[in-house]
């Protein structure tokens, strides 16, 4: 897996193959350079996770040739597991001034602010690893100074492109940079990593310049309270939503945690620099319902959110009703649908009017559809095409789109190792991959024994048994047995059950019972098949033994 000099090969930990959690490694030289660190949400499938993230042990292993972890841009998909992960990787960081800014929350809150070497690379700077020499490109993206990766290295040039989108009005920010990769397509390219996440939307992803009229136009006739939810990063929109609202004589709210974390990077950076500074929630009951308009987080339906705690009538603070509407101004990420209708469900039941992008222009995706990546390929003329930031559905169809253009495509997943020089570029290895989960303040395996009894416990129940035993093993009183999610306390079952696990437990030999771990199986055996025959369920079962 670690080749000698004059190599060049690509190897994702992360977001190939599925859609956040990007980890990618390049290997030159016997050396390896990271590109980004994103977590990912659980979703409908896999209910008992809330944050995950790659697995990094196949570099951590490998650190003391890692050169440095680059981040392309400040969305969570890219940035949000570096505080968590950097204790494995130890590695110096190098992002832009709005990523960086990003960066140092979160550094600050995990108490690693100084311990991580953070250098600020401008936007569209160059800066060399040797034997990478980087250059930042720019790309217009729903968040600020999101950048292109230019890698060049003695075998040959890629371009890790990131997210981006051809968008001529992004608002916030210049546009991509087509010149300079219009030079770089000069200069031969051979390999572009890029993104897949649209690859399978024909036409354009649109401009955040039309989502500005269109929530200007909106805000300006509505009435009562006027509460507009997007993705915190987008700080085009966030500037979008406060200029709407100064045009209708409203007053701007900020209403959530993250919210509240990218207006004061965004401000640090020189952004909203036109835009006086945001009333908190505990000042928006002190602005008339026609003068306020209320930011607030939970586009996707988060439980814990802001706008989940509204639509409940359970946030301290903010009460929606009769008259007043909600605007999403977000896409349904998938997976998210049924927390997202929830939330909906209980804003209209308390007499609140919704509006979405199904029915007015409040959103463009910050992804290219087919026609940017077509137009991508004919600037940058890559030899091969490489899809990554998408499920598999998705890097088929931008594999099929190059392939129509006269590219090459490499089809890869997560773990693959592909070999991009010397030779013709091909999947040649492959490398460990796994998922962490974020519990509590720790991280652990998404496939190991926590998370694998989480899920038994979610959807089989749980159930434990005391038992009190003297020296000799007989039982000192009846055994006590709870199954929560399984049976009430008061249950008759439950009763029987104990009877039963007392009857067992008499009948084993007396070597058996004298033995502490011996006699907990056993009674583990007896508690689980008596649970089964009457629920048909397999619970994880638990005995313990007290000796008195």
């Amino acid at each position: 897996m670690d080749s000698v000099s004059g190599d060049l090969a690509f190897l994702p930990l992360g977001g190939t193959g599925e859609i956040g959690m990007n980890l990618n490694l390049y290997r030159c030289g016997g050396k390896w350079l990271a590109v980004d660190c994103g977590i990912g949400f659980g979703g409908a499938e896999l209910p008992e996770v809330d944050v995950m993230m790659p697995d990094p042990s196949f570099i951590a292993e490998r650190r003391d040739r890692l050169l440095g972890l680059v981040i392309t841009h400040a969305h969570e998909d890219h940035i949000g597991a570096v505080a968590w992960l950097w204790p494995q990787l130890k590695c110096p960081v190098y992002a832009s001034p709005f990523a960086a800014a990003v960066l140092r929350r979160k550094l600050t809150e995990a108490g690693l602010l100084n311990q991580v070497k953070l250098h600020v690379i401008p936007v569209g700077g160059s800066f060399d690893l040797l034997p990478f020499r980087l250059q930042f490109l720019r790309v217009a993206h729903s968040i600020p100074e999101a950048q292109a990766l230019v890698i060049r290295t003695p075998a040959g040039i890629v371009l890790h492109t990131g997210d981006w989108k051809l968008d001529p009005h992004p608002m916030v920010g210049p546009p991509t940079d087509e010149a300079a990769l219009a030079a770089l397509g000069d200069e031969g390219v051979l390999a572009m990593v890029c993104d897949s996440t649209n690859a399978m939307v024909e036409g354009h992803s649109g401009s955040e310049g039309d989502v500005r009229r269109g929530l200007s136009t909106l805000i300006r006739d509505l009435r009562g309270r006027v509460a507009v939810t997007c993705f915190a990063s987008n700080v085009a929109r966030v500037e979008s939503v406060a200029l709407a609202a100064m045009d209708a004589g409203r007053s701007v709210a900020v209403v959530g945690r993250s919210l509240r974390n990218l207006d004061a990077a965004a401000r640090e950076c020189g952004y909203l620099a036109n835009i006086p500074p945001f009333a908190g929630e505990d000042d928006a009951n002190d602005i008339p319902d026609e003068n306020l308009l209320i930011l607030v987080t939970g586009s996707q339906g988060e439980p814990r959110s802001a706008l989940a705690r509204i639509a409940s009538d359970t946030h301290p603070r903010i009460e929606l009703g009769e008259g007043d509407t909600v605007v999403f101004s977000s896409r349904v990420i998938p997976g998210n649908e049924r927390a997202i209708g929830t939330v909906q469900d209980n804003l209209v039941r308390r007499g609140v009017r919704l509006m979405t992008d199904s029915d007015h222009m409040i959103h463009c995706s910050g992804h290219p559809a087919r026609d940017e990546l077509r137009k991508l390929y004919k600037l940058v003329r890559p030899k091969f095409a490489v899809p990554v930031h998408g499920e598999w559905r998705h890097l088929a169809a931008h594999a099929a789109l190059a392939q129509e253009i006269g590219v090459k495509s490499i089809m890869m997943e997560d773990g693959d190792i592909l070999s991009l020089a010397p030779g013709v570029p091909e999947v040649v290895d492959s490398a460990p991959v796994g998922r962490l989960v974020l519990d509590g303040a720790r991280l652990v395996p998404l496939q190991g024994g926590v998370m694998g009894a989480r899920r038994r416990m979610l959807f089989n129940g749980v159930a434990v048994a005391s038992i009190a035993v003297d020296e000799a093993g007989r039982l000192r009183g009846t055994p006590r047995v709870t199954a929560p999610g399984l049976l009430e306390p008061e249950d008759p079952d439950l009763v029987r059950v104990s009877s039963e696990l007392a009857e067992a437990l008499a009948d084993l030999p007396a070597p058996l019972r004298r033995d502490d771990a011996a006699l907990a199986d056993a009674a583990k055996t007896v508690l689980r098949r008596a649970l089964g025959k009457r629920l048909q369920k397999r619970p994880l079962v638990d005995v313990h033994v007290l000796r008195v």
